[in-house]
């Protein structure tokens, strides 16, 4: 049997209720979503939390009132955050509290630097670049492998993924690393284009860049649709695997995220490759035995939560894995 499909579906973030009305946002509306999700065929669910600065102790909270409903009807899910939204120093002090938790098997990396921003009059325009210094890379990686959590690794730009290949050299990668080698129609995520197109030619220079190191791949459309173009039917011939969901959508269609997983589902039977479930994606990936944890009372959803975002309707941060 040929090897199974991994699905990632990352299911908010940027995309707003103007532009996409079925994107889930309220906690509700993420308990509910994450667990369709895996049961169309996700195997990993990506998710954001409101745009409102916050401690780390603070957006763990807001993740654990999704993630403990989510895990408690759906154990062998696997999911991770995003970045926080505040001050750089702080961008994952939300990751060690979830871990301690027993809520996290994943976290999560954007190992280099990116403009991002909207087109005005034809040209690019936007002043705050997207950043991650070598050394506030190397602290995400620490953070996974202090805490035995695979890692979904966000590769914007062929530099992004030399730098994990250094690591991966090094023998300093996280064990269970999932790259995601994130392509670009004109409209990138936020208006304006990146990296290399959706295309074969273009995951071809990716491929070549991984050829030998075993590392698990798949491939995304920032500004489009993925599985409607000719990288989807490439990406799966060569071995890798999906990343789709509402964050990254912007094609001409208003699906919604269960659209797009079916198909996603389709197009890998198609292929001849069956859909992996999340235990499968843990043995896929290599991900590290779940550690022993003791119960993390400060992370109970019923317990301190800001109303500001409890059930709210919030738009999303610029960074994202």
């Amino acid at each position: 049997m040929n090897a199974p499909v991994i699905i990632e579906a990352a299911i908010n973030g940027l995309t707003t209720k103007a532009r996409n009305p079925y994107v889930p946002v309220t906690t509700e509306e993420l308990i509910g979503e994450a667990v369709a999700c895996l049961d169309a065929g996700a195997a990993i669910i990506h998710n954001h939390i409101g745009n409102t600065p916050m401690s780390g102790a603070e957006s763990a909270q807001h993740y654990a009132a999704v993630w403990t409903e989510v895990l408690g009807r759906r154990p062998e899910a696997l999911w991770y955050p995003t970045v926080s939204f505040g001050p750089v120093a702080n961008r994952y002090d939300h990751i060690a509290p979830l871990a301690a938790a027993g809520l996290l098997r994943m976290s999560l990396s954007d190992p280099g630097s990116i403009n991002l921003g909207r087109m005005v009059n034809g040209l690019p325009t936007g002043a705050t670049p997207y950043t991650n210094s070598f050394d506030e890379i190397a602290h995400q990686f620490a953070l996974c492998n202090e805490y035995r959590l695979g890692v979904s690794i966000a590769v914007y730009e062929p530099g992004f993924l030399r730098t994990v290949l250094a690591y991966h050299h090094a023998g300093r990668l996280p064990s269970g690393a999932f790259v995601k080698l994130y392509f670009s129609t004109d409209r990138g995520l936020t208006g304006t284009a990146f990296g290399l197109p959706p295309t074969p030619t273009a995951l071809a220079a990716y491929l070549e860049l991984l050829d030998g190191t075993g590392l698990a791949w798949a491939v995304s459309a920032a500004g489009g649709d993925v599985v409607r173009t000719d990288l989807c039917a490439a990406a799966l011939a060569a071995g890798g695997h999906l990343h789709i969901g509402l964050e990254f959508y912007n094609g001409d269609r208003t699906p919604t995220n269960l659209e797009l997983i079916e198909e996603a589902v389709t197009a890998c039977v198609a292929s001849g490759r069956p859909v992996a479930t999340s235990a499968e994606a843990v043995a896929i990936l290599g991900l590290p035995d779940r550690p022993v944890i003791s119960t993390a009372d400060h992370l109970r959803p019923d317990e301190g939560l800001p109303a500001r975002l409890v059930g709210s309707d919030n738009q999303f941060p610029i960074c994202s894995a």
